[in-house]
């Protein structure tokens, strides 16, 4: 994933930059940077934030950088912004999506423009650097960001930060946000809308899927008008969002209390049965406290995040790393654990490892019972759009590997619906080896219908891919 921010203002917009890109940290967590354009034209930095929180690494930057526009992200991935010079002049661009057909675009341009590209350590392609190769196939930028938007497999929305303005256009379908704040002094544009609100922004408008507008102090002007279709990733509501934030007029909280709500009246289980309901913190608590909201059943903090040393883009990219910070962040209340039967909401289960960990965890704290109910279905299909999992093969979800034990390999389409298919045979098979798997008293799964019902907007304006395949 990865999140940024940008804006443009009649006086010096550091200050805004930094802290609107700092409000963006729980996005990603290995590289973050920032470029500003004024009266001595271009400046960027880019550090590595994995060890280090944005504010730390970027504290020297924001005392030294000056400028009128400007833009930054934080990544999960690729260095970025790049400042990059072609035939539309200079500019700065940064990126939030996945190319899965960049080995294809690659050798395209390879072989028509003769150009070439910086491989980085992991012997990728920094995919900023290809989507500004591709916009620089076009005359002018604005088709060049369409023929981008056109040619990639996957999603891509942008910043391109220029001497005239700042272009923000969203991906053709709207898998990801981006959402426009003014204030007496400009505007500014952002992945998460909450983050300009204590810099003095107010709500301006949402750009729509695939609208390309540019950004000055003065205005914010489209040039290329939003499609009629979306597909906005649902998970951005059960997990990525932040509480504060929402999305197509969608609160994320209020999204998560009627998840909890929804699930509590479709499961059985009493007060007779469970003693405290539980949130894995952060996301998962949400939906908890929802759940509590809808059952009767009390809720409570039974264990507490550590946040002051462990923020969210303090994360090793390693996996078996960030499994051990994940569990050093918990700090358990024993009187809230000891002889309880618990019920437990976490956001979803990818591979199962940290909420295993988590559940074994709660036992040797002398928990009685672990109840476990994910927000969200079984997440059955690898994310083909934002990179929400790190997931590089299906084969890492939980799910697919039951799947794979009990069909074989090249398991045929229809089974993978039966599968989805929460009434069915197969769907229960499948949760029953995974609560052997990871030692749950029961286990049950929010479903999908209900998990939309909670959004609140047409299924067909949101994107389900993970959970049941369709595109």
């Amino acid at each position: 994933m990865g999140g940024f921010f940008a804006t443009a203002l009649k006086n010096d917009c550091i200050f805004d930059l930094f802290f609107g890109t700092d409000y963006h940290s729980h996005l990603g967590t290995r590289r973050a940077g920032m470029a500003s354009f004024g009266e001595d034209g271009f400046n960027r930095a880019i550090h590595n934030i994995e060890n280090s929180p944005f504010r730390t690494k970027f504290e020297s930057d924001f005392h030294e950088m000056k400028g009128y526009l400007g833009i930054g992200c934080i990544s999960d991935y690729d260095p970025q912004p790049l400042i990059v010079r072609s035939h539309h002049g200079t500019y700065a661009i940064t990126t939030v999506g996945k190319i899965n057909n960049h080995e294809e675009l690659e050798n395209q341009i390879i072989e028509h423009s003769g150009t070439h590209f910086q491989e980085l350590s992991s012997g990728s392609i920094n995919a900023t650097e290809l989507t500004a190769a591709l916009i620089n196939q076009k005359d002018n930028i604005i088709d060049g960001i369409r023929y981008a938007q056109e040619v990639i497999n996957g999603s891509m929305t942008m910043l391109l930060l220029t001497a005239k303005g700042i272009y923000c256009a969203r991906d053709k379908m709207g898998r990801t946000p981006l959402v426009i704040g003014q204030k007496d002094d400009g505007y500014c544009a952002s992945f998460e809308k909450f983050a300009y609100l204590n810099l003095g922004y107010r709500d301006c408008r949402e750009l729509g899927p695939g609208e390309i507008v540019i950004m000055t102090p003065e205005e914010v002007r489209t040039l290329a008008a939003p499609g009629d279709k979306m597909k906005i990733c649902t998970f951005l509501w059960v997990y990525y969002g932040y509480p504060s934030s929402g999305y197509e007029g969608v609160s994320v909280e209020e999204m998560r209390y009627r998840c909890g709500e929804s699930m509590a009246g479709r499961d059985q289980m009493g007060r007779d049965r469970i003693d405290i309901v539980a949130g894995v913190p952060d996301s998962g608590t949400a939906h908890a406290v929802g759940y509590a909201n809808g059952s009767g059943i009390p809720f409570s903090r039974p264990f507490i995040k550590y946040t002051p040393t462990w923020p969210r883009s303090f994360m090793p990219t390693i996996q078996s790393q960030r499994n051990l910070i994940a569990r050093m962040k918990l700090i358990p209340v024993h009187e809230l654990i000891e002889g309880k039967k618990l019920l437990l909401i976490d956001d979803s289960i990818v591979r199962g490892t940290q909420l295993r960990e988590t559940t074994e965890f709660l036992y040797q704290s002398g928990a009685k019972e672990v109840h476990v109910r994910p927000a969200c279905p079984p997440i059955l299909f690898g994310c083909k759009y934002i990179n929400f999992s790190r997931s590089t093969s299906e084969m890492e979800l939980i799910a697919r590997r039951v799947i794979h034990k009990e069909e074989g390999e090249d398991v045929a389409r229809d089974i993978l619906d039966d599968y989805a298919d929460p009434d069915s045979g197969r769907y229960k098979e499948m949760l029953e080896k995974i609560r052997e798997q990871l030692g749950f008293t029961t286990l049950s799964f929010n479903r999908l219908d209900d998990m939309l019902d909670a959004v609140g907007i047409g299924r067909d304006r949101l994107c389900t891919y993970c959970w049941d395949g369709r595109e």
